[in-house]
Order: C-alpha cells, then structure tokens, then sequence
C-alpha cells in the first residue's frame, strides 16, 4: 500500500480516499494517514488506547475539575499545605516496590524529544538512562507524536538507524545504551486527532497506550531485566491523579498478561501543590514507583500560577530564582528525604547548557556552572541528574560518580533526616531578588522565538546557549503577566518604572526587531514569529491567566483531515 499525500487529504472528499485506518467501533482516526503510522495504529491498539479511555475518562475529568476548585480556593486567599486527612501516610513506616536492577544506577539521564537522531544520540550518549519525551520537549503535531511511536519501536527492537543525507552520515545504536524511559503528556491534553466514542481521546492515554502496547514485551527482553517499560509522569498536582496512573498500570499489566508491578514509573514533582503531597504519591504508585525528580523550571511556572491572585508574591528576574532560593532548596531537600525514606531514587533537575563550539571561554564558563550544579545536588543527596544535551554528560557523570563512592545511589547512604524539619513555610517563602527590563525582555524573546518553534514542529529549541523547552516560555509567559497584573516596579537596574501595557507593548516591538536581526530576514519571514508574537503577547495581557501556553496555542497545530478510518462514527 502506497503513502497518501496531504494533498490526498486536503482535495479529496471522504468518499474518494484510497486509503484509512482500522479502527475499532467508536474510534475516529483524523490525522494524515501513513503506512508507518498505520502499523502504530493497527485495530488492536487502538482497542487497548480505547478501552483505556472509557475506563478511566470520568475519573481524569472530575481531577480536573478538583485542579480547578483547588485553584479557586487559592486564588481566595488560602495557601497549599500538607492534607491533614493524609498524616497517617507521611507519618507511616512503609516502602516502595524494590528498584529494578536495571535501573539501579541513574547517575546521569539525558532527556529529548522522540525524534529519531535524538534517540540514536542519546541511547549513545554514555548516559544511564534517556527520557524520550512526548511532552514539554515535543510539539504534539500529529505527524510528531506517530513519528515518535514509530521510532521508539525501532529503538526497544534495536534496529532503529537514521541516514543523516547532509552529513552522509549513518546513524546506529551501539552495542550498549541507556535504558529508555518515556515521558506521555500530563493528564490535562488532549489529543485531537484521535476521537473515541466522539470526543478527543487523552493525550497521555494515547502515548502510554501505543508505547506500552507494541513494546512492553520486547522492552522486558532487553532492556528491563523482566520488568518494564519505564516512564516519566509529568505535571501532576496530588495523589488523586498518581491513582489513576497506578490504576492505568494495572489494567495495562492484567491485559498484557504481565505480573503487577512490572511497569515503574517516577513522578516530576514540578507543581507547588505536588510537594505537599510527594508521601501520598508514592503511596499511591508504591508498586509501580523507581522515584521523583525535581521539575525545577515548571516547579516556578506553577509557583507564580498558583499565587496568580497574590499580589504581594512578584517573582524577581526569572535568572534569579535558582536552586538556592529557600523555597527551592527546602522543596529538593524535602525530596530527597521522602525518596530515600521511602526506597527510591531522588531525581535532580536539568541541566539546560548546550556547548558553546565558538567560544572557548564562554564554554568553560557555562561547564562551570554545570559542574557547581551537579555539585550541589550530590551533596544534597539526589542519586542522578538531568542533562539536556550529550556534550554534557561526561561533565555530570564525573561529579556524581567522583562523589558517591561507587554506588549506584544514595539511597541508604543519605538519608537527610535534617529535611525532616521543613515547613510549610519554608516550601512557600517569597523567593528573593530583583526586577528588571532585561528580565521582561528576555521573557518577551524567548517566549516568542521558543513558540514560534514549537508552532512550527519543534519542541525542543536552542537559545542562547540553552536548550530550551515549553517550560521556559511558560515561566517567560506567566511572570510577565504577573508583573503586567499588578504594575511591577523594575527595581533592579535603577529605573524604577513599572510595567503596564504600554511598556510591555514597546518591548515586544523592540524584541521582535531583535529577533528579526538575530534570525536574518529570510528565516524571520519564513518562520511563524509574526503568530508567535500575537499568541505570546494575548496570552502576557490577558485579564485571566490561561493554564497552560500549549493547551491554549494547541488549536494552531491540529490538522483534521477527512476520516482516515475505515470505521465511522
């Protein structure tokens, strides 16, 4: 069977199409259609991501409306805190699920999007373990996440090669690789192109459900020891929605025909109403949990998102707020004592750097500020770290390796029972600093040159020197209109003036002719900056702050074609 084109698509009425998907009763197919994906998307697997579905829609629906009642509550003055009607769990003497031997050792995770050099890249990279991400790194556009399905089947059967034409260059997997995990999206997206029973189908859903069901048992044979496929879950805010995910587990391993437990998974604790509740999360994933990571960028997005309402709570300089502001360190500390109280490994954040191939000083410079990082973070007692790019995993492997004497992690040798003392006060203390117009515009910059990207199929986007992905524009986007809300003084470089909608008017304006003097002509004028700008800007100016950037620019990325299933609706 041949692939069909868009044009196919975009000309042809419904009932001329020469080709469509398989689906199972209820599923509507309405992405390009493509002989690769049709493998992905065979009748099968779309029954298993259906079923999926129907079981557990109503219970993701009614933990949105709770993110929504928790929201309203905040935005009335109360604070997030510890769930008094869960102490019995924090306070209880209980464990997780032993650490798969395979991933016993974590010292360095590299994280990407799932496209299919990247995989290569970082299976290679002498990193432990690589995130492939179908999340903050990945533009969700169909043609994204199928490619990605497609590509991480070739990567857990071992046969994945890309053929850079470029370069002349073939890419392969080497002999060893590190253990792949994958990242879905969180529970709030949806997923466009795929309806069931008439209404999108959830976004994580979709990405679980294809990886989990044409992988888990090539993934047990050769990569998990006997257990897996492993996952990164994202953007959780209690243990209400980590239930669900155990719940999704299970269902996965009884109709896969494997033993409960088999599938683990570590939860980003990148929300603030997350931290309150990390013994409740790992109690509800108990048997199905390899840790947390500290989410460190969307860890502030949601700081300010959530005290959206609370005027006396500006950030400074988003440059500003690092690991050694007292809300940040109490929130790792407090992490890494539940992790290794509870048996599992304490996840450090990111490190955003790329190499500087031009500039040797400036290189050593950014290295610099890697190495102190990574420093930091073994000292406290996390068990691995994030790196963003391959050039810098010799520099994070070297720092844990040389501090841990030898051992995989850190789990029984540091305990950090001093953390056991923090507060509610401390996990909220307003973060100290400055403001600035440089700190406006650069939120203005890259916000727009980073969804300008990811308008146009990129999610993974390097700026500055920094690989950047939608964390960073949701931390540019949502302090910008913190500042814009409540006339923010810019205190921090002596001009006292405030930010209103003419100032943040006269930035964009300056930035965008910044960017079309960064870019040149031609790529600004090819690229979707223009689009950018309006979204990036509506969203800074808007009276009420939107959820999420992508969920609200999503629309823009959403191709409908005519039904590419052979089953209607």
């Amino acid at each position: 069977m041949g692939l069909a084109t868009l044009e196919n698509y975009h000309h042809a009425p419904p009932n001329m199409m020469k080709f469509g998907y398989d689906a199972p009763e209820g599923v509507e197919i309405r992405g390009r259609y493509d002989g690769e994906f049709a493998a992905i998307l065979n009748k099968d697997a779309l029954q298993f991501v259906a079923g999926l579905q129907r079981e557990f829609r109503s219970r993701i629906k009614y933990a949105m409306k709770c993110r929504e009642e928790a929201k309203r509550m905040c935005n009335e003055g109360a604070l997030p805190g510890f769930d008094p009607a869960t102490r019995y769990i924090r306070e209880g003497e209980w464990t997780c699920a032993p650490v798969p031997p395979a991933v016993a050792d974590r010292t360095v995770e590299i994280t990407g999007p799932a496209e299919r050099k990247m995989i290569i890249n970082a299976l290679n990279s002498g990193a432990k373990v690589f995130m492939a991400d179908f999340e903050d790194a990945l533009s969700p556009s169909w043609e994204n996440l199928m490619r990605g399905q497609v590509n991480l089947k070739d990567a857990v059967d071992g046969t994945i090669t890309f053929h850079d034409k470029a370069r002349n260059r073939v890419y392969k997997l080497n002999n060893q690789t590190a253990k792949l995990f994958v990242r879905p999206r969180g529970w709030h997206l949806p997923e466009a192109h795929i309806l069931i029973d008439g209404e999108p189908a959830t976004g994580c859903l979709v990405d679980f459900g294809l990886y989990f069901y044409h992988n888990h048992a090539a993934f047990r044979r050769t990569q998990g020891a006997g257990l897996g496929p492993f996952f990164y879950l994202p953007k959780m805010e209690n243990s209400r929605e980590a239930k669900i995910w155990n719940c999704v587990f299970e269902k996965a391993e009884k109709t896969a025909g494997i033993e409960r437990g088999s599938v683990r998974a570590t939860v980003l604790i990148e929300t603030l109403p997350a931290v309150f509740q990390m013994n409740e999360i790992l109690y509800e994933l108990r048997d199905h949990s390899v840790g947390l990571n500290c989410g460190r960028w969307d860890y502030i997005f949601s700081y300010v998102k959530t005290f959206q309402a609370h005027r006396d709570r500006l950030l400074p300089d988003r440059v500003q707020v690092g690991m050694t502001q007292h809300f940040m360190k109490s929130y790792s500390d407090l992490l890494i004592w539940t992790c290794h109280r509870r048996g599992v490994h304490a996840m450090g954040g990111m490190a955003a750097q790329i190499p500087i191939r031009d500039d040797p000083e400036a290189n050593n410079a950014a290295l610099e500020l890697v190495r102190k990082d990574k420093l930091r973070e073994v000292r406290a007692g996390h068990d691995g770290t994030w790196a963003a790019h391959p050039g810098l995993v010799p520099v994070c492997m070297e720092i844990f390796s040389n501090n841990m004497g030898n051992m995989p992690s850190q789990i029984q040798s540091m305990k950090r029972e001093d953390a056991s003392a923090i507060t509610e006060e401390d996990l909220l203390q307003r973060p100290r600093g400055s403001r600035s117009l440089e700190g406006l515009r650069l939120n203005t910059r890259v916000g727009i040159q980073y969804l300008a990207a990811w308008l146009t199929g990129a999610g993974s986007v390097p700026l500055y020197n920094l690989m950047e992905d939608a964390a960073t524009a949701e931390i540019s986007r949502v302090q910008n209109w913190q500042w814009l809300k409540y006339g923010a003084e810019l205190d921090g470089d002596g001009l006292g003036v405030k930010v209103n909608n003419d100032l943040f008017g006269k930035v964009v304006e300056e930035e965008m002719c910044r960017i079309e003097r960064e870019a040149g002509k031609e790529k600004f004028r090819r690229g979707m900056y223009k689009e950018a700008c309006k979204i990036f800007a509506r969203q800074c100016t808007a009276p009420t702050l939107d959820d999420f950037l992508t969920l609200n620019a999503y629309n823009n990325i959403v191709i409908h074609h005519p039904t590419g299933s052979s089953s209607r609706l």
